[in-house]
């Protein structure tokens, strides 16, 4: 909005909230005063929330409130393990899939239980059996039309589910083994999965349930994300220390940005500036420039950081520290750790759930 043309003709509308203020006869100062007003409204609402973490060593999902950097509760999944959790779009309830008791490749039990945590009453309310072991490991929710994608690595695919009536509605095929991690498009029409095993990328067309590329990245890769406008799709190479950057139009890899330490999980920032990046081999977090494609900071923090979430309004970066017990926030605007929260053994998976 032009403020000088608002206040040359003595009133302007203001939207906040739904609410519609006609405002005249103000001063700019007191115009201005009171968008800043707005603005501090809206950053405080985006950041209302718990974060929700998935703590693999003693098979918990962890309760985290933001305002006071305390895990307030812990709920017993009653399976061993959830690595990875999503929230409902109400922020109601967490949806967990149980992996197993081993990592991605390795020997071990396979899972083949999702649970669905209610958050208010920090209790197990529902179970979705996927009918075999097919290690259930990441959660998505359709940012569309909200139903709920979870990566199913022994069936190389992802299950789709409806997270109203815990009901299995279709499949996608990946046609690659260990698709360990999913990103979706903020349209809900397209899905990345990373294929750990075999260093690549499924693209997938989500309403048409089929794999429209397979993108080679390395031998082995590891976690994925998209940037904001869905423009590139980010894996880290897991024999090298650097991170794929891939182009959505082609389905090719477009770029590689160096790092000083193998990457993990990566998130980008709201504002599409910066992609916030895991380094566990060295205990470090990278701030990577989407304009340039490079480095730009690097912040030490807690033993093997795992996953990466950035907060809705963009102030804050929460680093699960798998070694440490902890979560590691990180202030977006100074790239420093701002607190260390006490989390639970195996510190992995993290999720934002609204209030």
């Amino acid at each position: 909005m032009n403020l000088v043309a608002a206040f040359s003709q003595s009133y302007f509308f203001a939207l906040s909230f739904g609410r519609l203020h006609v405002l005249s006869g103000l001063t700019l100062a007191a115009i201005l005063a009171l968008l800043a007003q707005f603005h501090v409204e809206a950053e405080t609402s985006s950041a209302k929330g718990f974060l929700l973490v998935a703590n693999k060593g003693d098979h918990t999902l962890g309760i985290i409130d933001p305002e006071s950097c305390r895990q307030v509760a812990t709920i017993e999944e009653d399976g061993i393990t959830g690595h990875e959790v999503a929230a409902s779009v109400d922020g109601r309830r967490a949806f967990v899939p149980i992996y197993g008791n081993s990592g991605v490749g390795h020997a071990g039990t396979d899972g083949r239980l999702m649970r669905v945590i209610d958050l208010e009453q920090r209790k197990i309310v529902g179970t979705v059996d996927f009918g075999k072991g097919v290690r259930p490991h990441c959660a998505v929710v359709n940012p569309k039309t909200g139903l709920l994608y979870i990566t199913t690595e022994l069936d190389n695919s992802v299950t789709v589910i409806d997270p109203q009536t815990l009901k299995i509605i279709g499949t996608i095929p990946t046609s690659q083994p260990e698709a360990h991690m999913l990103a979706v498009t903020r349209d809900g029409r397209r899905g990345y999965t990373a294929n750990v095993g075999p260093g690549t990328v499924s693209a997938l067309d989500l309403e048409a349930k089929k794999v429209i590329a397979v993108i080679p990245i390395s031998a082995t890769t590891q976690r994925i994300s998209l940037s904001v406008d869905d423009r590139w799709v980010f894996t880290s190479d897991q024999t090298k220390p650097q991170l794929a950057v891939i182009d959505t139009a082609s389905n090719k890899v477009k770029g590689w940005v160096a790092m000083s330490g193998t990457g993990y999980g990566t998130a980008p920032t709201p504002n599409g500036r910066w992609l916030v990046v895991a380094l566990p081999g060295v205990n470090k977090v990278a701030a990577v420039d989407l304009d340039s494609m490079k480095v730009a900071h690097e912040i030490d923090v807690p033993k093997a950081p795992q996953e990466v979430l950035v907060r809705p309004d963009g102030a804050v970066a929460y680093v699960s520290c798998d070694a440490s017990k902890q979560v590691a926030v990180i202030d977006l605007q100074n790239w420093k750790v701002d607190k260390l929260i006490d989390a639970g053994p195996g510190a992995d998976g993290l999720a934002w759930a609204v209030r």
